[in-house]
């Protein structure tokens, strides 16, 4: 019945583009893209554990769970604010930036507690959130605008992609439109590779463009999301295989030595796990490591080992950044002695497959994360991820890492 609804839609929809009326709706879902669904940061395996794990009250996830549910996000009354424009300059957050954010947080919270509870009013409200904005939302503007929508948009395609694949209740007209805000009110913003800002930028689009490539269902965004990510992190995050100095990135300014230690922020001594934005704050390496982890998982999900590439850079830069982060000394050759310790909530994603999924020990990296537990959202794109990917770090000596380190509360 949903496959006929849908292509009563497509047709009627192109039967309308040729009159000059709205653009087409999008094909069916699972036609010639080969995508699992749902298939953005969580799978159908994932999303069965974590509601095991609830209902069984094991740790972390109760706890996460108990947090996720008493945040405003999770409000019954929840009320988006659309905007038809997002106008984010640099340096200023205004209040469409910060409702189109807060919103799409919503949107993903309240598809989140469906997916625990099952509960059709936890996805009703999620698709009321994500109709209001594709109703309204046409472009983002100034500065910020790629940033802007790289944060709002890998969210929103988590939300989406949730309540399209687990939901029957979402009208198809209505996912239509979501479908046609993503593709054109998102998309295009990403289409500019930014190999001299700051790599968070670059990751950060990584992680929605992906994102959103697996809900549209389409190869070809998907694709070139992976050709971003197999050039861009190894120009993030630093190993001693690299040479004497990081990876450019491809298309940068960067090329000569001193080029490239001033994009480091004057960093000259080269360590493994160093990341280029180090010695600005940790802060913005926790965003990068999010959002690269948040990319490989959903590649994992779809087939396609994009961990198995960059595990090493990974599992060097969360120790080296954990350990500091928990107190150790930082040596005067780390940005002067005196970077700024500013990481936040971010490794779980990465923790997951790195400790559950192969069993990496990860010393600093676990003690940061518990330390943190249980995460919330930054209020920008990483929301409830203790709930989601949280691992516990207990020996496993089994073949199913995932189940093994989910451990009772005692």
């Amino acid at each position: 019945m949903r496959r006929n609804v849908a292509l009563f839609a497509l047709v009627t929809g192109l039967l309308a583009g040729l009159v000059g009326a709205a653009p087409p709706p999008p094909p069916p879902a699972d036609i010639r893209s080969g995508f699992q669904h749902p298939g953005v940061l969580l799978d159908l395996d994932r999303i069965e554990a974590l509601r095991r794990n609830v209902r069984e009250g094991r740790e972390p996830q109760t706890s996460a769970y108990r947090r996720m549910k008493e945040s405003r996000y999770a409000a019954d009354d929840y009320r988006p604010r659309p905007y038809r424009i997002v106008a984010c300059p640099p340096y200023k957050n205004p209040p469409a930036c910060t409702g189109e954010r807060e919103d799409a947080i919503a949107a993903y919270t309240q598809a989140l507690l469906y997916t625990v509870t099952r509960d059709p009013a936890h996805a009703r409200r999620a698709v009321r959130i994500m109709d209001a904005w594709s109703a309204v939302l046409r472009d983002h503007t100034e500065g910020n605008s790629a940033l802007q929508a790289a944060w709002s948009g890998s969210t929103w395609a988590r939300a989406g992609e949730l309540v399209r694949h687990t939901y029957e209740g979402w009208p198809v007209e209505d996912a239509d439109r979501f479908w046609r805000m993503l593709r054109h009110a998102y998309l295009g913003e990403y289409a500019e590779e930014v190999a001299d800002y700051n790599g968070n930028w670059d990751l950060t689009m990584i992680d929605a463009a992906m994102a959103i490539g697996v809900f549209l269902d389409e190869r070809r965004i998907f694709d070139e999301a992976v050709r971003r990510f197999r050039d861009r992190v190894p120009a993030y995050f630093y190993l001693r295989s690299d040479g004497p100095l990081p990876v450019a990135p491809p298309g940068g300014k960067a090329d000569t030595p001193e080029e490239i230690r001033e994009f480091w922020f004057g960093q000259r001594t080269f360590v493994d796990g160093l990341a280029q934005e180090s010695c600005r704050n940790f802060e913005h390496v926790g965003y990068a490591l999010a959002a690269t982890a948040h990319a490989a998982e959903t590649a994992h999900h779809q087939g396609v080992d994009l961990y198995g590439e960059v595990r090493e850079r990974l599992r060097a830069t969360i120790e080296l950044h954990a350990r500091h982060q928990l107190g150790e000394p930082v040596p005067k050759t780390l940005c002067g002695g005196r970077p700024q310790l500013t990481m936040g909530p971010d490794l779980e994603v990465a923790l997951h497959h790195l400790r559950g999924r192969l069993g990496i020990r990860m010393p600093y990296g676990q003690r940061l994360a518990a330390s943190m537990r249980p995460a919330g959202t930054d209020d920008l794109f990483v929301a409830w991820e203790t709930l989601t990917h949280g691992t516990g770090f207990g020996s496993c000596p089994g073949a199913d890492r995932v189940a093994c380190h989910d451990q009772r509360r005692p």
